[in-house]
């Protein structure tokens, strides 16, 4: 048996993640002494670990949950309908790294496209592209370090 401090020593977590995780319905400590306190089972700690596990690759608490009541009813499942949370789960994931991925190229533009030079920001490219409603960014004329020609061909926005 653990008490709610030796659990959360075990399984390297806060002993308030144990409290949240109680609150939200995925572990229940299996008893509690006379004078109030939690008592958890090996098999309460093998919960957590499933929990920990699942939370450490993506999935959400409902999504925990969820996988939780199908590992106490294995029997009732099947094998796809668990790949299918997974599947769906993995989609969701190539999405945000796809909207990322945009973010980052969408970036590096505004950045590229930005002489970054100690100028007035009056004319900055980044600010102007953030105003306009073109998709296009266009480079800054400063001429603080690059001649124009060269900071045109390492510009690598149309301009």
């Amino acid at each position: 048996m653990y008490r709610i401090g030796e659990l959360s020593k075990a399984c390297d977590v806060k002993a308030d993640t144990l409290r949240f995780y109680e609150k939200h319905g995925l572990l229940s400590p299996s008893m509690r002494t006379e004078a109030g306190y939690r008592m958890y089972t090996e098999s309460d700690a093998e919960r957590l670990r499933f929990i920990l596990r699942a939370k450490a690759v993506g999935f959400t608490l409902a999504e925990i949950t969820e996988l939780l009541s199908i590992e106490l009813d294995k029997s009732n499942w099947a094998c796809a309908d668990v790949k299918g949370m997974v599947d769906i789960k993995l989609e969701h994931v190539e999405a945000k790294i796809a909207e990322l991925n945009y973010f980052k190229e969408s970036l590096q533009r505004l950045s590229d496209a930005c002489c970054g030079g100690p100028e007035s920001a009056e004319h900055c490219s980044i600010l102007e592209a953030l105003e306009s409603n073109s998709a296009e960014v266009k480079c800054e004329n400063h001429t603080h370090q690059h001649t124009q020609t060269e900071y045109k061909a390492s510009c690598k926005v149309k301009g």
